[in-house]
């Protein structure tokens, strides 16, 4: 592996590779080249060869990418073939409904809490999982005891700095934000922010011009919005 540092936008497209790989994989295809890749999911066959290059040599010549080998690679290279542990701050709609999401463990997730400083939900236990809700104040004690390295803050914005002080004095280095605010955080602490208002007012301006005017995106995001990613490529 290089030792350049690799920047977000890679990571997130390695992760639209191994949805790609786990597709061709169920379809029981064993090999594909970064072309054909590329054309079946409406990538760029350039951009992989050169996201996975940062990571080593994984193609054959004649052959292409062995897909179930690379798919091993790739959960290797993002972590995914260690259990991750998510404690969810918040036990309102958004948290609960975030809570019942099947798809987390598809990727090695597992929501083992749910946070609340309301004393009604605090003890209640939320969907399928019977997933338990505690009281914030005990975020500390309960990240230790259920070994949570993942948090997500789903509190209102005004609550949401001081829950991610509680969650960093907590010890957790990974946290999703849904709150729509701007966070200080400490060094060695990574947060990404997942503003549902932003996405929604860029559709709104998509709908409220023209379509003559619409903006015209770059063609090189494409296949990651159709594919359901908001990132767009690195030049």
């Amino acid at each position: 592996m290089k030792t350049e540092k690799i920047s977000e936008l890679t990571t997130n497209r390695l992760s639209v590779y191994l949805r790609c790989l786990n597709t061709l994989a169920a379809a029981g295809i064993k090999t594909v080249s970064s072309q054909a890749l590329a054309e079946q999911f409406h990538l760029n066959s350039a951009q992989i060869r050169k996201d996975l290059a940062y990571f080593g040599e994984f193609g054959v010549r004649g052959v292409g990418y062995y897909v179930e080998d690379l798919r091993q690679h790739i959960t290797k290279i993002l972590g995914l073939d260690m259990a991750h542990r998510v404690g969810i701050v918040g036990a309102g709609n958004l948290g609960t409904a975030l809570a019942n999401y099947n798809g987390f463990m598809q990727s090695n997730f597992t929501v083992a809490a749910l946070f609340d400083n309301d004393k009604e939900k605090i003890g209640q236990r939320i969907g399928e999982a019977s997933i338990p809700v505690y009281d914030v104040k005990k975020i500390g004690r309960i990240v230790r005891e259920e070994a949570i390295d993942v948090a997500v803050i789903a509190v209102p914005a005004r609550s949401a700095q001081q829950v991610l002080n509680q969650i960093m004095s907590a010890g957790i280095k990974a946290v999703l934000n849904f709150a729509p605010a701007r966070l200080d955080v400490r060094r060695g602490v990574k947060v990404k922010t997942v503003d549902l208002t932003i996405s929604l007012e860029s559709l709104s301006y998509f709908l409220a011009e023209p379509p003559a005017t619409n903006v015209t995106r770059p063609r090189s995001t494409v296949p990651y919005e159709r594919i359901g990613r908001q990132e767009e490529r690195e030049l």
